[in-house]
């Protein structure tokens, strides 16, 4: 390797080492600013008098508990943060994260009027409290376009929660601890494009039914994480307006429910987690591309023939993107590789993603593998192999590919390697730690090693 040295003349470092950043206008370095969470932005004070009052400026605010030392010292920043900021710049972004740390009431209080005050379009609360402690006036704001809530909740809280925001296009909605949290009744959201419930409990009618998104004319996604239906009832997603639908679920098999799909728009599916619902697909014939992460229970529940039985109905998608994982629960099917199967005939691309192989399918695999296993010491080597990660081998099980692609062999097949890389670079601490002791003493009297 050759090293060349170009030595500059000092006019031209002088030019290099120029603060460029001070140089451009006011609206970008906001737009920086805003970028970074609120105490970094608040640091950037001492940088010159022109970058003294600036984040004051801000359009958008982020406060995170776990950039401070204590809950005490979290709460005093937000509090001077939200009362220095200049009053006549609107604020349109507000996220304030503090699942952990004691919530004084008034702190939230405060928070809440700053966002009513202000007239914020989005607005982010992660706290270790529920939507009774929440001032319900939030609920209304006309203003609000994204509303991101992950709360603790009871059942008594929800009861009584009313959404009426005619401007929300986005709503997440989290549920900390896992206690039966039902889906609120009184929802006017009439422009929700987008909705992401994690944790929520859906309550069956009379009919043993639970239909909870009908009266969102407008949805186009939704995405449900660890959801329950109340008396195993079934779970009616009837929308004419849905275009991708998510779902990831990872309780066991005796939280079984049904899953029936109206959505004749519907052209993306995406599945993570363990796939013992029944799914019925009869209104999907739009569905064009479906991506699967399966994983099987360690306990014996079986095969996964759920997962079977919805590839039987996957007829007119163009592509399909599935995990090593999700081949290798396939491979726990008795005689998958000789049923000949009536779909998957339009498949233009096969997508697999090389994954690591979880504990819990290894076992279930290792047992499949033991059944036919007549020797000990061979039974004993097979176990340990497994337990040791050696196995499965190889982590695509022989045939399965084949077994999706036997109605469209000309289909493209992409593998990409989805483990794991190596750890980037450590980080570098001194300079860390220089950034930590930037701040104004003269507003904020917090210690510098929060």
């Amino acid at each position: 390797m050759i090293l060349i040295r170009i030595r500059m003349p000092n006019s031209t470092r002088k030019k290099v080492h120029k603060d460029m950043l001070s140089d451009l206008p006011e609206c970008i370095i906001l737009h920086i600013l805003s970028s970074l969470n609120t105490k970094d932005a608040v640091r950037t004070c001492i940088l010159s008098s022109r970058w003294k009052d600036l984040w004051k400026r801000l359009p958008a605010l982020s406060f995170d508990y776990r950039d401070f030392r204590t809950g005490d010292i979290f709460n005093e920043f937000v509090f001077k943060a939200l009362s220095l900021r200049d009053s006549s710049i609107s604020l349109h972004t507000l996220d304030f994260d503090n699942r952990i740390c004691r919530l004084e009431p008034r702190l939230l209080r405060f928070v809440v009027d700053s966002t009513i005050l202000h007239n914020v379009q989005r607005f982010g609360l992660s706290a270790a409290s529920g939507t009774a402690q929440i001032p319900p006036e939030l609920f209304s704001l006309k203003t609000l376009t994204h509303l991101s809530l992950a709360i603790s909740n009871s059942k008594r809280d929800f009861e009584h929660i009313s959404l009426n925001l005619p401007s929300l296009t986005y709503l997440k909605l989290s549920i900390h601890h896992a206690m039966e949290t039902p889906f609120p009744n009184s929802l006017c959201l009439p422009t929700l494009s987008t909705l992401e419930l994690d944790n929520v409990t859906f309550y069956v009618g009379n009919n043993g039914c639970a239909e909870p998104f009908s009266t969102f004319s407008k949805l186009i996604s939704l995405s449900i994480s660890e959801c329950t239906v109340k008396g195993a009832g079934t779970l009616c997603i009837s929308s004419a307006s849905l275009v991708n639908f998510s779902m990831y679920i990872e309780s066991d098999e005796d939280d079984y429910y049904k899953i029936v799909l109206c959505t004749p728009g519907l052209r993306t599916f995406a599945f993570s987690g363990y796939p013992y619902q029944d799914i019925s697909w009869s209104n999907v014939s739009s569905l064009e591309h479906v991506d699967i992460d399966a994983e099987v229970f360690l306990s014996s529940c079986g095969p996964p023939f759920f997962l079977f039985k919805w590839l039987l109905e996957f007829v007119n998608i163009k592509s399909l993107t599935v995990t090593a994982s999700t081949l290798q629960a396939l491979s726990l099917i008795p005689g998958l590789l000789e049923f000949k199967i009536p779909s998957l005939d339009k498949l233009k691309s096969l997508r697999v993603r090389i994954d690591e192989i979880q504990y819990g399918l290894r076992m279930a695999l290792c047992e499949d593998k033991l059944m036919n296993i007549k020797s000990m010491e061979e039974a004993a080597r097979i176990k340990k192999a497994f337990d040791l990660g050696l196995q499965p081998s190889p982590l695509v099980p022989d045939g399965v590919v084949d077994f999706l692609l036997q109605n469209s062999p000309s289909a493209e097949v992409d593998f990409v390697d989805g483990r794991k890389k190596k750890p980037l670079k450590k980080r570098n601490l001194q300079l860390e730690s220089a950034l930590r002791g930037c701040y104004n003493p003269s507003e904020f009297r917090y210690n510098t090693s929060m």
